[in-house]
């Protein structure tokens, strides 16, 4: 497996993942080339937009880590980290997740970032499992989702 930096290029792919996972029941969010690339690709407040490929090119996943706004629709505090994973469907449960963390907690630590907030549907079990084994922690829980912090050692 290979992890880089997300570039225009792997916009198609990076859709065609999120199509996937929505085929499945697993996403509700637009999943175009459009919309991968203004919030996850050339989103302006990301600090690390990763993918994770197979030998052939294929991506297996994908993880973005991006800094909070005021307003944010997640209501996730400002300055805090916002972190999405997207791990296609049979990737899941090989090690891509944890690969993939391991790029984002170092760019975390490298911005500077105190907390990480993931926010997971209330009923994505793959979702929660996969988090708390990467050490968030619960913190809020508003209607339908389950909000967990991370806590940035410093770098």
């Amino acid at each position: 497996m290979k992890l880089r930096d997300a570039t225009l290029a792997d916009v198609p792919r990076i859709s065609a993942l999120l199509r996937a996972l929505t085929a499945l029941g697993k996403r509700t969010r637009p999943d175009d080339e459009a919309f991968v690339r203004s919030h996850y690709v050339e989103n302006p407040v990301n600090v690390a937009c990763t993918v994770a490929e197979d030998d052939t090119g294929r991506v297996l996943g994908f993880q973005v880590l991006s800094v909070a706004a005021a307003g944010n629709p997640w209501g996730v505090t400002p300055g805090w980290g916002i972190i999405g994973t997207h791990i296609g469907p049979d990737a899941a449960r090989k090690g891509v997740g944890r690969a993939l963390f391991g790029v984002s907690r170092a760019a975390a630590q490298r911005a500077g970032l105190a907390h990480i907030d993931a926010s997971i549907g209330a009923t994505n079990d793959e979702g929660l499992g996969y988090y708390d084994a990467m050490g968030f922690e619960t913190y809020r829980t508003p209607e339908g989702r389950i909000c967990k912090r991370f806590d940035v050692p410093p770098a």
